[in-house]
């Protein structure tokens, strides 16, 4: 079943459980997948889906940290419960092991050696762990094998 179903369905079963914020959350995750495809004027796939996903728990993430620093605790585990519900869709996080396999699969097939292999070697791993991984954590980690 792609993702954009699997969020339809959810978004029932939270209406019938009466949710709300589960409810809500789907709802903002089902408007912003909505409005990409507006915007760019195209239908997204699984992967779209998945980086809209992340872009958003990375959104809560940053404001429930501004949150903590205004001392606004009750606004900041609303955000932390919004992240709960999103990465439910997302999938499994990689391990620290997972990463760093991929990224020597990745040199080798791209027979990259250098910093300017720096392209090649992410867009080897990006589709693998978009979704799975933090794409700035594990680029610094690219950096620091090819340096």
């Amino acid at each position: 079943m792609l993702l954009i179903e699997t969020l339809k369905e959810a978004q029932k079963d939270a209406m019938r459980a009466k949710d709300k914020l589960r409810l809500g959350t789907i709802r903002m995750a089902l408007a912003a997948i909505k409005q990409r495809e507006i915007d760019e004027r195209i239908t997204l796939d699984d992967s779209d889906v998945l980086g809209v996903l992340t872009k958003m728990v990375k959104q809560r993430k940053d404001a429930a940290q501004q949150f903590d620093d205004a001392n606004r605790a009750d606004l900041a585990d609303k955000e932390r419960e919004e992240i709960v519900v999103l990465e439910s869709f997302l999938p499994q996080p990689l391990s620290e092991q997972e990463i760093d396999e991929l990224i020597e699969e990745a040199m080798t097939t791209t027979g990259a050696t250098t910093m300017q292999d720096m392209g090649k070697v992410m867009g080897h791993i990006k589709p693998i762990a978009q979704g799975r991984a933090d794409m700035g954590a594990l680029s610094g980690r690219i950096k620091a094998k090819l340096g």
